[in-house]
């Protein structure tokens, strides 16, 4: 959702900042592993030894590096691996992330309903993007969108974390859940859309 409505303003700020760094040499390909590298380790790090704040704080900064790494693609012009790569490196951090904030629930926190949350939360953002993935490779064109999809997703959740780490109470148990219940409702979404999309496509 946050695609529709903010693409553009982020674009203004983003763009010429991902030219300067193709000016200066660094490719798109190379800061999507520097985010991806990044925020796979500090959330590994972090969240399962109970440091949520530190956790919360060093994914997003890596996490931002993925809006640069689009800015340079634009500006150097994109490739096909690039964009797999881009997708690939996305799936690993969602992954970790969620995987991690699953760990601090049931080993730190000892919270199993959190816990399964993010589990849920971990599978659902998975098969959201392999929906997408599996439709446009089978020239379905209604698969994206939905009303949530990574951007709010990392939202969600690392606020939840953020929260938790300033002391506030069960604040990454009440976002891994509404973030659940989101995400099944943006795969019934898209799978909606696909299976209108194969409708239209009948003879």
């Amino acid at each position: 959702m946050l695609n529709i409505f903010a693409r553009a303003s982020v674009s203004r700020v983003t763009d010429p900042i991902g030219a300067a760094l193709v000016r200066a040499g660094l490719t798109p390909n190379a800061m999507t592993l520097i985010g991806t590298a990044g925020a796979f380790v500090c959330a590994l790090v972090f969240f399962p030894a109970g440091m949520l704040l530190a956790g919360t704080f060093t994914v997003w900064g890596f996490v931002m590096l993925d809006l640069l790494d689009g800015a340079m693609a634009r500006a150097r012009g994109s490739t096909p691996f690039g964009a797999v790569l881009d997708a690939t490196c996305d799936r690993l951090v969602d992954g970790a992330l969620f995987a991690s904030i699953a760990w601090w629930a049931f080993v730190v926190e000892g919270n199993e309903r959190a816990a399964t949350a993010a589990l849920i939360c971990l599978v659902l953002a998975q098969v959201i993007s392999y929906v997408k993935a599996r439709a446009e490779a089978s020239g379905f064109t209604t698969a994206d969108g939905g009303l949530i999809e990574r951007a709010e997703r990392l939202i969600i959740a690392l606020v939840g974390t953020g929260l938790q780490g300033l002391s506030v109470p069960h604040a990454v148990e009440v976002s891994q859940w509404l973030l659940a219940v989101l995400s099944a409702v943006t795969l019934l979404q898209r799978i909606l859309g696909v299976a209108r999309s194969a409708r239209e496509a009948r003879p």
